[in-house]
């Protein structure tokens, strides 16, 4: 099998590097990559939210299957153009990946499939926001209602805040606050059925503790040992297969993963949101643990061949990912750094670095995004898993960068 993955961010270096583990993939492409999927694909140059210059690609390298990374694609309509030249394509087409680009659109098909949620307000004015506001009380939850790289949520007890963002968009969704823990968990879709990986769990403040602004995550790890019994067939009946089922009443099939992030609240599981594509960084963790070959179940998906009754293999241990961030992220980054050390970092048992927002410049790695790499640590546990994680991020050296020391702590505590 010829596989194309297009993105350049360390979910598709995950993905790419679960993909060259594949024995039936024969040919790896990445569009346009990044230094690290180098080591392993061939990188094209290429803007991947460009259809036409995505088909031609395809064609030109007689992609087999092509696995849509970022949602920037996906909403640009890049799924319908490979579906219309006759490429398998992992990712859904543009109507159904609304259930991301639009929160107000995802509400809605909720609602329609019986999902539970957050209660939420659609408000395209600063009254409709501030009678919202009121309506809901602190904490605020305030949504950008388009695409956001996950930084369009703000979650704050100051009332002007919470307005500003709502002024600073075009329309919010403002929902009631969801207490609790929070867990990612990606389905496998076909259109029809629906096969769950792996629960996982993100950090999205900036710094330790949980303190500072929303990323686009900071961290993650793989297994969670504190959710409850049943937790994963519980969402895939009450969630996941409702909004599967939904989307092809409605005559657009959803193909690809499905992203369903969940609260387990005080009142029981709630979806926070859905997103139309892997989760970023949960991915480097998840794919890390999947024993089944990654290959055939996205191309069982792209062309409607998945068992609803599919089992997958995982291997035994931990996985935990450490973010290091470039200074000043997530506001505003910055770039041009030189990224030293990986070397090192690789030689520590048990892990390994996968780039995030990396260029070569000069012969030099740099930094060239907020997210600069994704550093991985396994192992028989949590607590080994974290301590070759953080054993390999010491080793690595950029100039102003920061990392969470704390990313899975308290669960490999116990």
């Amino acid at each position: 099998m010829r596989v194309l993955v297009l993105g350049s961010g360390g979910r598709e270096h995950a993905i790419a590097r679960a993909l060259h583990r594949d024995p039936s993939v024969t040919a790896l492409h990445c569009a346009p990559g990044n230094p690290g999927t180098a080591e392993i694909a061939d990188n094209h140059t290429l803007d991947p939210a460009d259809p036409t210059a995505v088909v031609e690609l395809a064609g030109r390298l007689r992609a087999g299957l092509v696995v849509i990374g970022p949602e920037a694609p996906l909403v640009a309509g890049v799924g319908d153009a490979l579906r219309a030249a006759g490429f398998p394509c992992f990712g859904p087409d543009k109507e159904a990946a609304r259930i991301e680009g639009s929160k107000a659109f995802a509400k809605e098909v909720m609602a329609a499939a019986g999902v539970p949620t957050a209660d939420a307000r659609v408000c395209e004015t600063t009254a409709q926001a501030a009678s919202a506001l009121d309506e809901f009380g602190p904490p605020y939850v305030v949504k950008d209602d388009g695409l956001a790289a996950g930084k369009g949520v703000v979650v704050t007890d100051d009332r002007t805040a919470a307005l500003d963002h709502a002024g600073a968009c075009e329309r919010v969704v403002i929902e009631d606050y969801l207490d609790g823990p929070e867990v990612s968990l990606f389905a496998l879709c076909d259109g029809q059925d629906a096969v769950p990986l792996m629960p996982a769990q993100d950090f999205k403040r900036a710094y330790d503790g949980d303190a500072g602004p929303n990323t686009g995550g900071m961290g993650a790890y793989t297994p969670l040992p504190w959710i409850p019994a049943g937790l994963v067939d519980e969402v895939m009946t009450t969630v996941v297969q409702p909004t599967v089922d939904e989307l092809r009443r409605r005559e657009t099939p959803y193909v690809g993963v499905l992203y369903v992030g969940l609260a387990l609240t005080s009142k029981g599981v709630r979806v926070v949101e859905f997103n139309a594509r892997f989760g970023d960084p949960e991915t480097q963790v998840v794919l890390d643990r999947l024993a089944t070959p990654l290959g055939g179940l996205l191309q069982a998906c792209a062309i409607g061949g998945l068992a609803k009754d599919t089992r997958l293999a995982w291997h035994p241990g931990a996985a935990v990912t450490v973010v290091i961030a470039a200074e000043n992220y997530p506001a505003a980054p910055v770039k041009g750094d030189v990224i030293t050390g990986l070397e090192a970092a690789a030689e520590v048992p048990g892990a390994y670095v996968l780039h995030a927002g990396t260029k070569r410049e000069a012969g030099d790695l740099v930094a060239a995004g907020g997210r600069v790499l994704n550093v991985v640590g396994t192992g028989d546990d949590l607590a080994a898993a974290r301590a070759a994680a953080y054993e390999a991020a010491a080793r690595i050296e950029l100039r102003g960068s920061h990392h969470r020391t704390d990313i899975a702590l308290k669960a490999a505590q116990g």
